[in-house]
């Protein structure tokens, strides 16, 4: 079993909701990402999403715009970033891992490759923010032969076909956009996020993520009511960005917040 579903399936016996953070790999320096990645498992992650450090980070706000820019001043590259993730997986073999990025490294990679390499890595699902579904009709069966997830967004503004359509496609769970606009948006509406939610369970059994907006312990809680897993990038990146010289104080910080959003959401379950 793909340790995504693994994942999901403890927790739901468990009675408990996934936390998701995010970080972009490099970023600050290429050689502390896989001693966050085991500070943010730590302090409470079930799954990792590590991005892929791209030129031009269109969903992406200015705070991972930026995490993204010091990450290629290093060169960070795709093959570095299935480095760090395989040295993680000397240690750890248990916390699935998703990369998240834009397409065109892959496309310059091959699919072929990049889905070897990936596996090779121990990477359990690829979040491919400007690959749509149609776009990878041709590509799903490499990545369905490996048991690769394919995870997908869904925005507020999605219609209903389209729910369909991604949900036919998704595999692993679906990435919920919770508001409209880039990564680091605020604003975050539960109770609309509830009607939304409701609106694509009707179409699928998996499980469904919820990111963007959410900042601290009272808005994890608040989203882990109303979906299977929470997921913070823009928060934990700005813990870097604050401190990019000082290693043990972004270990510090990122292990606060997470905790903080640990156990909000766990005080709820």
């Amino acid at each position: 079993m793909n340790r995504i579903d693994q994942c999901f399936a403890e927790l739901k016996t468990a009675g408990k909701k996934a936390l998701i953070p995010y970080i972009t790999g490099g970023d600050p320096k290429p050689g502390l990402t896989v001693e966050l990645m085991h500070t943010l498992v730590e302090s409470g992650a079930d799954i990792i999403e590590i991005g892929v450090p791209f030129s031009d980070p269109m969903a992406d706000g200015p705070v991972i715009q930026l995490a993204c820019e010091r990450a290629l001043a290093h060169n960070t590259s795709l093959s570095d970033i299935f480095g760090m993730i395989k040295e993680f997986r000397t240690t750890n073999t248990d916390t699935p891992v998703v990369l998240m990025g834009y397409l065109n490294p892959v496309e310059v990679m091959g699919y072929e490759a990049f889905v070897n390499r990936a596996c090779e890595s121990g990477i359990d699902g690829v979040l491919l923010v400007d690959m749509p579904p149609e776009e990878a009709v041709t590509v799903e069966a490499l990545f369905s032969e490996k048991d690769l997830k394919m995870i997908y967004l869904m925005a507020p503004t999605t219609p209903d076909a389209r729910v369909d359509l991604i949900a036919k496609h998704s595999t692993g769970y679906l990435y919920y956009v919770s508001v409209k606009g880039v990564t680091g948006s605020a604003a975050l509406d539960v109770d609309d996020v509830a009607l939304n939610l409701d609106r694509i369970r009707a179409k699928t059994n998996l499980p469904v993520g919820v990111g963007f907006g959410i900042s601290n312990g009272e808005t994890a809680a608040a989203v882990s009511q109303v979906s299977d897993a929470v997921i913070v990038g823009s928060a934990l990146v700005k813990c870097i960005a604050n401190n990019p010289d000082e290693p043990q104080v972004i270990k510090d910080n990122l292990s606060a917040l997470m905790q903080e959003m640990r156990e909000a959401m766990d005080s709820k379950s």
